[in-house]
């Protein structure tokens, strides 16, 4: 799929149908089909494949071809099934046009053509897109750690009340949640270092453009937001550490609270158990076997016994 825009009113508007692509400031390349490659390359820009996108050396990631500068992040975003996953989007900035390649759908190249005119950056020029795109992907990893602080909130809420009687489903649910706010903690995390690494990198490359000190002013100003996403990413990370912590905490006690009840019944049990077996051998001296109360006598022991071990639970607190 090709999306093409060109600056309008101070924003960004998608190309009308028809229109030469050439025209276009910025084009974003999404799981892109050989015709749409093609397009691209007839711009003079060489489109990477995912499998170069994936390459994990600094030299595949962030180099320079021509005019055109390449950089790739690993953005958080969705699969066309849904499925949340963090995969790399390509930045290829040349002095006529920004165009992007990705292969997932990370939520700020859908919502930042609609909001390109309060971009801080402008759209002025394809630096200037390229900006406004990176301060609005940082803006969507704030949002998302925010999110997840809001769910360890709610989690928080239901693992350390301590007038709240949770159940070990509850908890366990309560596992399975923060470990899916963990899962999507390491893929900001990753986003944010990626950002980190391009900014750095773009920052390098615009000595020689004529509104470098503006650019290289925009520039820091968003890897200052990183930085500060880093450090709260951290505190997250802490805190999703201590849920989990305390959340196996409160599964175990519940277990063995189970298992303390399940012993202590066991010990009502041993001395009438024990008594039942005396007067279950078969030897031939064994007097008690005549006496008239002596049935009697075997249960009020049995029942005896077994009310002392109860008594004796009750004082040690064991039920």
């Amino acid at each position: 799929m090709l999306h093409a825009f060109a600056p309008h009113l101070g924003g960004l508007a998608p190309l009308p149908p028809g229109e030469q692509i050439a025209r276009a400031r910025w084009v974003d390349l999404y799981r892109p089909l050989d015709a749409q490659v093609r397009q691209v390359k007839a711009l003079g820009i060489d489109v990477p494949t995912l499998e170069d996108m994936e390459e994990i050396e600094i030299s595949n990631r962030l180099y320079r071809e021509g005019d055109a500068i390449y950089m790739t992040a690993v953005l958080p975003g969705e699969l066309p099934d849904g499925k949340p996953v963090a995969m790399p989007v390509t930045f290829i900035l040349s002095p006529e046009r920004l165009v992007t390649v990705r292969h997932h759908a990370p939520r700020p190249f859908t919502t930042f053509p609609t909001r390109a005119e309060r971009s801080a950056s402008g759209v002025g020029s394809p630096d200037r897109i390229f900006l406004g795109l990176m301060e609005e992907i940082v803006a969507r990893l704030a949002d998302i750690l925010e999110g997840v602080g809001r769910v360890l909130d709610q989690t928080g809420a239901l693992v350390f009340d301590s007038n709240a009687n949770a159940r070990d489903a509850e908890l366990r649910a309560a596992l399975l949640r923060i470990g899916g706010q963990s899962e999507l903690m390491a893929r900001v995390r990753l986003g944010l270092l990626s950002v980190e690494r391009v900014l750095s990198f773009y920052t390098s490359w615009t000595e020689a453009h004529p509104d470098a000190d503006r650019l290289r002013a925009l520039a820091k100003s968003i890897n200052r937001d990183v930085q500060a996403l880093e450090v709260h990413a951290d505190f997250l990370g802490t805190r999703l550490g201590m849920t989990v912590d305390a959340t196996l905490g409160l599964i175990n006690l519940q277990q063995n609270n189970t298992v303390r009840v399940l012993s202590v019944v066991a010990a009502l049990f041993l001395p009438p158990t024990m008594i039942a077996s005396i007067y279950g051998m078969n030897f031939d001296v064994m007097p008690e076997l005549h006496w008239r109360y002596g049935y009697p006598m075997a249960l009020a022991a049995m029942v005896l016994s077994a009310l002392l071990i109860y008594l004796l639970a009750r004082w040690k607190r064991w039920l």
